[in-house]
Order: structure tokens, then C-alpha cells, then sequence
């Protein structure tokens, strides 16, 4: 693997990781394989988002692949988020800080019209105090209840900005587009609320809330112990949360390898 701290332009990228003790490395190919998955879950969003929302004939014949469909949306609708965190991280082509801005920017817009610089600002801000009162992710009145946690989460992020760009989206596929109110509900709307709560829940809640078993380190934060499909599925292997806590210049697709050798090393001194 290359030192990151080599590549011209990638300092900026991580250099408000200020709780990374290791050396940022690059992967081989890193930005190759990066770019190629996640043209490869916007190519697959924009094909089912659009064959759905305007082509799809609801009728009890095609009922049965509605809960798939929004199951599978779901899922990409997470997957985009993944890649515009990535692209916060510079972990997606690291060295090109204005590439990873230009796409994560794109997709946190047609995710739910975020702003970039704001929800790049506040990641950032949650990597420098994890699960403190200093994190604005974290919810410090009640840490270890969901639906409470969840509300403030969603609250924080979406805002006017949002809720403008969601209102004009469904104006203009209904109204001017002709999209059926019932298609753009089940699969537009339902995709982008569930996935809110599978981010929320494998990515912040479940990483960060309070257990008695407390946490390991300053990082504040736990992994799952899923398989590799199993972590994949639920939030594209975000739940190797301390893992990406620790070495948050690693792209999504190389955290399994990372808490795969942990979890040696774990077992190993044991």
C-alpha cells in the first residue's frame, strides 16, 4: 500500500482526523475501484428511481416486487450516502480534494438536497469528539433510546434546504412529469425515509450508544460482528464503525479487512 501523506493535494482530506494515530495509507487502485462502485450504485439508483417512479404500472400482477423494490432502493439510497462520506473523507479518489467534492456534493443533492459543506462540516465535527457533547451526531440527553436519538438526527439534517428540494422534486415528477402520486410515494419517498433509519441506526446509533460495556478507546465507538454479506447489506460495512473511527481514510469496500484483522489481533492475544 501507498503512503497517502505522499500523493499531492491529499493532506487537506485528512488532516481534521486528529484522532487517527496511524499513518493514512492508500489502497492499490483505491480511486479505480472506488469510482467503478459507486458509478455502479448510481447507475443502478437512477435505472430503478426512474423505471419505477415513471414507467412501472402498479397492479396486483407487479405488487409482489413493490416491498423488493423499495427493499433494494433502500439499500442503494444507503449506498450513495456511503459514497458522498467517502468522498468527505477523501477516501474515494484521494489526492483530488475538488473531485471528491464535485461528487459528493451531486449526491448528497439528489439524496435529500443536503449541503455539502454543511454535512461535511459536521462529520468532521463528529470524528473530533465522538459520542460527546461536543459531537453534533451524538444525542446526549438520552444515549441509549432510539426513536428520541432519531428525531433530534433527522431534525439536524433535514431542513429548509431539504424540504425545499423534496417539495420541488415531487412537484414537478407529479405535475409536470405525469408520475403517479402512488409511484412516487412508494418509491421515492419510502426509499429515502427508510434509508434514513438504516443509516441512522447501523451507522450512529448502534456504533455509538451506551451500553454497560462501555467503550474501548477515545473513539467512542463499536463494530458490529456481522459476516460480510450480512454487513454489506445493512450499511454497506459502515457497522465496522471503530474501524473506520480509527482509520477514517479507509473506503467503505476496505473496512471488512481492516475489522478482519482486528479481530485477529484480538484473538491472537488472548
Amino acid at each position: 500500500m501507498v503512503d497517502i501523506t505522499a500523493v499531492r493535494g491529499s493532506e487537506p482530506d485528512v488532516s481534521r482526523e486528529r484522532g487517527a494515530a496511524k499513518r493514512p495509507v492508500l489502497r492499490p487502485f483505491q480511486a479505480a475501484i472506488g469510482l467503478t462502485l459507486a458509478i455502479g450504485v448510481l447507475v443502478s439508483w437512477i435505472a430503478i428511481h426512474i423505471g419505477t417512479v415513471f414507467l412501472l404500472d402498479l397492479s396486483w400482477t407487479t405488487a409482489p416486487l413493490v416491498p423488493v423494490i423499495v427493499a433494494v432502493q433502500c439499500w442503494l439510497t444507503v449506498g450513495l450516502f456511503i459514497v458522498a462520506h467517502d468522498a468527505m473523507h477523501g477516501s474515494l479518489v484521494p489526492g483530488h480534494r475538488r473531485v471528491n467534492a464535485g461528487i459528493g456534493a451531486f449526491i448528497l443533492t439528489i439524496y435529500a438536497g443536503f449541503a455539502w459543506r454543511k454535512v461535511r462540516n459536521a462529520h468532521m465535527a463528529h470524528h473530533d469528539a465522538p459520542g460527546t457533547a461536543d459531537d453534533p451526531d451524538f444525542f446526549v440527553d438520552e444515549p441509549e433510546r432510539f426513536w428520541p436519538w432519531y428525531r433530534t438526527f433527522f431534525a439536524r439534517y433535514f431542513g429548509r434546504r431539504s424540504i425545499l428540494f423534496v417539495s420541488t422534486v415531487v412537484t414537478v415528477y407529479i405535475l409536470l412529469l405525469g408520475a403517479p402520486i402512488a409511484n412516487v410515494v412508494l418509491f421515492y419517498g419510502m426509499p429515502s425515509l427508510l434509508s434514513s433509519l438504516q443509516l441512522f441506526y447501523f451507522g450512529t446509533f448502534r456504533p455509538h450508544r451506551h451500553e454497560e460495556s462501555g467503550f474501548v478507546d477515545r473513539h467512542n465507538a463499536r463494530s458490529n460482528e456481522f459476516g460480510y454479506l450480512a454487513s454489506l447489506a445493512t450499511c454497506f460495512h459502515f457497522g465496522y464503525h471503530h474501524e473506520h473511527h480509527d482509520q477514517p481514510w479507509v473506503p467503505w469496500w476496505g473496512l471488512p479487512a481492516e475489522w478482519r484483522r482486528n479481530a485477529q489481533a484480538a484473538a491472537d492475544r488472548r
